[in-house]
Formats: C-alpha cells, sequence, structure tokens
C-alpha cells in the first residue's frame, strides 16, 4: 500500500537561499505535521499538494492556482501585500505576531523616540557637513509625552516598554482599552484629548479604510507644536505632502518612517531628502526566520486540528 503525499508547505520569503533554514526549523517546530516545505518558485510541485502558503508580496493570482490550499500566512504582522491580490481565494489569513516581534517593535520605537528626543537628525546632518556645532535638548523622557495609536499586540508592547523607562505615555484604539498604568482613550470622540497631549506619536494603527491618511493636515494641527511623528504601522496612514508641509512650517519636529506606500521607496521620494526625516527601510519588528517558521507551525497546527489560529485575519474588522 502506498502513503499518501505529504501535504506541501510553500515559502516566499528569503529566497532559495533561506530554505534549509526554513526546513530545518519546521523540522524542528512541527514534526507531527510532516510538511514538505518547497521554495515558492519550485516548479516541480505538484499545486494539488499545496495545502499552506507562506508569503511576502505573492503575485497576483498565483494564490488561486493552488485548488487545496488551506490559508495563507503572512511572513510579517501587516496582510495587505496579500489582500491586494484581486484574485486572491476566500481562506483563512493568519498574520505573524509573535513575542519576538513585540520585543522588536518595542525596541525600535522606543529606539526612535529617543533619536527624536535627543534630535539625532540635526546629528546626523552635522556630521554629513563636518559641523562641530554644540547643542542642548528641551526635554528628558520624563517630561516627554508619548501618544501610542493603536493598542494590538504590537502597540500594547511598544506603550508598556516607553512606559517602563519613563516616558508619559497613553494609548488610543477604536474601542475601549484598559491596561495597568497606561491612560487609553478610545473612539473618534477621545482622539482629540489624546492628539493634544501627545509629544511625540506612535502610529501602529492596521490598515482599514478608517486609517488610510488618518495622519493628515487636520491630525497633524491637533498635536502640540514642536510634536514628532512616527509611522511603523502601514505607509498608507500618512499623508506624506501633509507631513511634509508640517514639518517646513515648523508645527511637527521631526520624523521616523519605516514604512511606505511604494516599497523600495523611490530615489525621487523627496523625504528622502529632508532634514527633519529619518527614512528607515522597513526594519521595525521582522522576526528571525526561526521564529517566524514556530509561529507558523502553531498556526498549521491549529488549522489541521480544526482550531482557529492565534492572530486569525478577521476581514470585517480589517485586522
Amino acid at each position: 500500500m502506498s502513503l499518501a503525499p505529504r501535504p506541501v508547505l510553500l515559502v516566499k520569503s528569503g529566497g532559495a537561499a533561506a530554505l534549509p533554514e526554513w526546513r530545518a526549523s519546521f523540522a524542528e517546530f512541527a514534526p507531527q505535521l510532516e510538511l514538505e516545505v518547497h521554495a515558492w518558485d519550485d516548479a516541480d510541485v505538484d499545486p494539488a499538494r499545496v495545502h499552506y502558503a507562506l508569503v511576502w508580496q505573492p503575485e497576483g493570482g498565483r494564490l488561486a492556482g493552488y485548488p487545496n490550499l488551506k490559508a495563507v500566512i503572512s511572513s510579517a504582522a501587516g496582510v495587505d501585500h496579500i489582500l491586494a491580490d484581486p484574485q486572491l481565494p476566500n481562506l483563512p489569513i493568519v498574520r505573524m505576531v509573535t513575542p519576538e516581534t513585540q520585543q522588536r517593535m518595542a525596541e525600535f520605537t522606543l529606539m526612535s523616540s529617543l533619536m527624536l528626543l535627543k534630535d539625532m537628525p540635526r546629528i546626523i546632518a552635522q556630521q554629513a557637513s563636518c559641523e562641530w556645532r554644540e547643542f542642548s535638548t528641551a526635554r528628558t523622557a520624563r517630561e516627554t509625552r508619548v501618544g501610542v495609536l493603536g493598542l494590538g499586540a504590537l502597540g500594547l508592547a511598544a506603550a508598556r516598554m516607553h512606559a517602563r523607562i519613563g516616558f508619559d505615555t497613553a494609548g488610543w484604539a477604536r474601542s475601549p482599552r484598559s491596561e495597568p498604568g497606561l491612560a487609553c482613550h478610545a473612539g473618534a470622540a477621545q482622539l482629540p484629548d489624546f492628539l493634544a497631549r501627545t509629544d511625540i506619536l506612535i502610529c501602529l494603527l492596521p490598515e482599514t479604510d478608517d486609517t488610510r491618511h488618518l495622519i493628515n493636515a487636520d491630525l497633524l494641527r491637533q498635536l502640540p507644536r514642536g510634536a514628532a511623528v512616527i509611522n511603523v504601522g502601514r505607509g498608507s496612514h500618512v499623508c506624506l505632502p501633509d507631513l511634509l508641509a508640517a514639518l517646513d512650517q515648523g508645527h511637527i519636529s521631526g520624523a521616523v518612517l519605516d514604512v511606505f506606500d511604494e516599497e523600495p521607496l523611490p530615489a525621487s521620494a523627496p523625504v528622502w531628502r529632508h532634514p527633519r526625516i529619518l527614512v528607515t527601510p522597513h526594519a521595525g519588528a521582522t522576526p528571525s526566520r526561526r521564529e517566524r517558521a514556530r509561529q507558523a507551525a502553531v498556526a498549521i497546527s491549529a488549522l489541521e486540528g480544526g482550531l482557529v489560529p492565534p492572530h486569525l485575519y478577521d476581514r470585517q474588522r480589517g485586522y
């Protein structure tokens, strides 16, 4: 009697060079699943055997070509790169949120806040022009009010780390939240008060119709003069012309931008050359391949057992 072929997991993240690491990690974390792990572009894979896909920016229409596909797992916390496919099958989509992701995002946002607090854009500009100009900054962390837009797993991790080192930290979410030691604001009615008390605004919202270009001229005007902006959510959250205008007018003092509508960011983008903006290459919270394999194995095990996997994307809520 011949044994049934093992189900296939296709991986589109890291290229062919990363395949041995993916295979070793899935063998470590999910030996019971007996998955065959193949590279996304492996032409020898029978499409009918593909049950799962772990992907980053899959080509439009490709996922629809696997008739027995059970679920799509994002290689990152966001799923907009999957939803952009007009032929996307109506299948479960799982977001990549792990303890390592939370730690990395908290560290990245804290680093960004401290860089803005210590006026790192000015320091970088002075080094580029070989200028030695001593200066002091106006506030310490304890005198600086941080506001986190979005209190999901990543937003809460960022808020907690900021609070631990002394920032006066608050958060805002669409629906009411309660977090010990954190002032939580909720809903459109409480957004103005949240913005008015925020010196450094950190955006960690999901991408929905309501959050597109939320950080626009109107919102920026509600921040105190001299406030700064950190966007590690989605590129669509920021209306870049409005942010550039607010920076040039001096109402916003600086920004760290890690995500953009178009990535890689074109060399012609004006944010590259703005003296008050630090551009980072979507580096906020990418976990190791081993950690992503561990989390994907948890999701696949849940799905194989008829259970709801953690961080399942909710199409109605948009995250």
